[in-house]
Parts: C-alpha cells; structure tokens; sequence
C-alpha cells in the first residue's frame, strides 16, 4: 500500500510538470494583449507646454485661501491627450504653495489646445510662510515658480507636465521721476 502511494505521487508530479510548459503558454497568450497598449505608451512623445490663462477666486474655508485656475494645456503630438481627472501643484521659491485636483475630463487633440480648470488651495500657513521668505531676502530679485501635475488617463499611463519660470514683484516705493 505505502508504495502504491509512492507510485502514485510520482505520476502526479509527472503530470504537474507536463502541466507547467502549457500553462506557462496560455498565460503569456492571456497578457500579451494587455502588454501591447504599454508599448505604444513607450514610444517618445513632446511634453505637453502648460501655462497659466487666469485665477479667480473661490469661496473658502476657515484659514485658507481657494483659487479656480484656469490652464491653458498644448498638446505638441500627433495622437490625442483623453483624461478623466487633473491633479496640480504649485510651488513658489521651492516651495510648496498651492495643491488641488478635479475630476474633470476631456481630450487636448492632436497638435491642439485646450483649457482646464482646477480649483487650488492655499493654506495660510503657505502664504504667511512665503511672506517671512520674502521679508527676509529684501523681495530683491526674481521670484521662481514651478507648476507640475498630470492629465490622468483611464490607461495605465498618465500624461504629466511641468513648467517653470520666474517673475518680479512689483517695487513699493519708487520715486515717481516726473515729481
């Protein structure tokens, strides 16, 4: 009997191991589909040129201060951007400022252009932060930003942008030369 037994499972691992070549088959036959849309993704597309078009405000809540703004997004490729939700944050000096997301969707077509509205927030600990940073170097010379987010898509890939820049405050102060 104990060596019916050994038999037994001696012919059952034969079978497993016969077994395994042809599952290992029919799995890859199964994600192979899947893995053809991601090698369209891997093929070298320009960075979508994303600048700001306005900000307007929003009603807030408590310490914080709510922004709609309204990007303008250009899409320098041949196929269409789809997406279902935007993700943005905004930084000023390196630093964090403005973070906010929408579930909004729409395309930016082929070699075209559309604009997408993302409601931010702004803590007042962001904008008193960036204050005493401002105070303490004087505001002399430029100020950097950089916005980054990502036009999410329904597929694996997302589509993201970055943009960065600079820009002066205006001096208070200055003598009026006609006086």
């Amino acid at each position: 009997m104990l060596r019916l037994g050994i038999h037994s499972a001696g012919r059952s691992m034969t079978s497993v191991m016969h077994l395994v070549p042809r599952l290992i088959a029919v799995m890859t036959l199964a994600v192979a589909p899947l893995a053809l849309p991601g090698c369209a993704a891997l093929q070298s597309h320009d960075p979508l040129h994303v600048t700001v078009v306005g900000i307007e405000p929003l009603e807030g809540q408590g310490l914080e201060l709510r922004l709609l703004v309204r990007l303008r997004v250009q899409n320098p490729n041949d196929a269409p951007v789809d997406y279902n939700g935007v993700a943005l944050e905004m930084k000023v000096r390196g630093k964090t400022f403005a973070t906010g997301v929408s579930d909004a969707g729409g395309s930016v077509p082929r070699f075209g252009e559309a604009v997408v509205s993302v409601p931010v927030t702004v803590s007042a600990f962001s904008m008193l932060g960036q204050a005493v940073d401002l105070f303490r170097s004087g505001a002399s010379g430029p100020i950097t930003y950089e916005m980054t987010g990502k036009l999410n898509s329904s597929s694996f890939n997302s589509t993201h942008f970055r943009t960065q820049g600079e820009f002066d405050l205006p001096q208070t102060g200055a003598t009026n030369p006609a006086n």
